[in-house]
């Protein structure tokens, strides 16, 4: 049964009105929302089509109509109309929030999710920026106590990542500056794929006697390097899902899945540069309701990370794209210092 216009606008209509109101949408509605010069017998003719074609669907035997997962991607794919920019006046609302924010990745992509939550009223996650390429361009080690090392890298990025070693044989201070200055000369700008314990053993060498001892500084930083490639993922406005009653069967399982950086950041990252609606029965591990929309942002040097916005799948898609997508702009621009360029 082909799409005709009529067909097209009903369907449209429908994801209308059930976006506002969270209710079946009846024909007797439709037809007041919809101009066209048509009865309601025809428009539950219409509904009926649509029905068949798996477009819609009816939760009750008496009730109207709502759009189905594949209502919902056909009117995403063929029918869906973005606003195109944001007001003048939106824009410098949010320069003003990123302006304000800590620009170290983590702080700032944390805070970029919290104030998209706090904008729009739904939940937000967003990941730090990551590359294969991606190291540690600085060390530091500091004393923390008499058997312990605090080992701080400062990844190429930008980024702050941190790990504690114990000692046995305890730690001063001209340890930790030894190892701070063989740590800069050995393991600075290596890639996670270079990284090797025949590498590890050599940093050793350069530490002399004290080597064996001070091991364990080693693996620390080791481990940060390990780290440094993989993008953090922050999930902000958590409360925000507890709107949606369609959601609330799979809330445990969307926590868990955020629970999981790497699961996480796998799921809200776009495999293109487009903003990507992923509808819940497109994931892996189905969760019928809920919706994903996300999109990249450019940090420059090559670095990409997501930001994306979680709700039902009846969010108002045409007004909440434009504002996810001027975010992502600024995340990324900020994240580039490209901002803090501008301001001096």
């Amino acid at each position: 049964m082909p799409m005709d216009n009529r067909k097209q606008r009903v369907l449209e209509a429908i994801v209308a009105l059930y976006t506002q109101g969270g209710e079946p949408v009846g024909s007797g509605l439709l037809s007041q929302y919809l101009d066209l010069a048509v009865s309601s017998a025809t428009l539950r003719n219409e509904m009926a089509a649509l029905t068949k074609l798996g477009l819609l669907e009816q939760p009750h035997t008496s009730a109207g109509r709502v759009p189905s997962a594949k209502g919902y991607r056909y009117y995403l794919d063929h029918l869906m109309r973005p606003n195109a920019t944001l007001p003048a006046r939106q824009k410098a609302e949010i320069d003003r929030v990123f302006a304000s924010l800590d620009y170290e990745p983590e702080r700032l992509a944390a805070g970029a999710a919290k104030a998209l939550a706090e904008h729009t009223g739904y939940t937000v996650a967003a990941t730090t920026p990551r590359s294969d390429d991606l190291c540690i361009a600085h060390f530091e080690v500091v004393q923390v106590g008499l058997y312990s090392a605090a080992v701080l890298g400062v990844t190429s990025a930008g980024g702050v990542r941190t790990r504690v070693a114990r000692l046995e044989t305890g730690l001063s201070r001209a340890d930790a500056q030894l190892l701070a200055a063989v740590l800069n000369r050995g393991l600075t700008f290596v890639a996670p794929a270079d990284l090797s314990q025949q590498l590890l053993y050599s940093i050793a060498a350069e530490l002399g006697e004290r080597g064996p001892a001070l091991y364990p500084v080693l693996t620390a930083a080791a481990a940060l390097l390990e780290e440094a490639a993989k993008a953090r993922t922050y999930l902000e406005g958590q409360q925000y899902l507890l709107r949606w009653p369609e959601l609330n069967p799979y809330l445990p399982r969307v926590l868990e899945v955020f629970a999981d950086q790497e699961k996480a950041g796998r799921l809200i990252t776009p495999r293109t540069g487009r903003t990507t609606v992923l509808l819940g029965e497109d994931i892996q591990s189905p969760m019928p309701g809920l919706c994903v929309m996300s999109k990249r942002y450019l940090a420059g040097g090559g670095l990409t990370g997501a930001i994306a916005l979680l709700g039902p799948a009846r969010m108002p898609f045409e007004q909440l794209i434009p504002i996810l997508e001027y975010y992502a702009l600024k995340l990324g621009e900020c994240m580039a210092g490209k901002a803090q360029e501008d301001n001096t």
